[in-house]
């Protein structure tokens, strides 16, 4: 059978080990053991909370980063759309066809001349 797992998400034992330590650095004189793991506790949930604040802060900026370049790709794409239409072949075939009919002009100057 295929174990299953709550949605309750597992609490690191690293997590469970550093709350565990500043609750004791922070422990008074005559602090129960049962006190000092409840402070723990506290501690260990506020760890949590802000390891979730910044995983969601960094999903966040991964979507703006990856919006911010698909709007660079696209703004890029349409760059080149209207920068290659600038750039036909029509002024460049027409002033062809002006130099040819200019010689055979010329030509037909000379030729008729002679």
């Amino acid at each position: 059978s295929v174990a299953r797992y709550s949605k309750k998400e597992q609490v690191s034992e690293e997590t469970k080990t550093e709350a565990l330590q500043v609750a004791r650095a922070t422990q008074k004189p005559g602090q129960t053991k049962a006190q000092t793991k409840l402070i723990a506790q506290g501690i260990q949930k506020g760890i949590e909370h802000y390891k979730k604040q910044q995983k969601s802060k960094a999903r966040e900026l991964d979507k703006k980063i990856k919006k911010a370049n698909a709007n660079l790709r696209v703004e890029s794409a349409e760059a080149e759309i209207i920068i290659s239409p600038q750039v036909e072949k029509k002024p460049v075939s027409l002033s062809l066809i002006l130099l040819a009919l200019s010689w055979i002009v010329f030509a037909g100057y000379l030729f008729l001349n002679t």
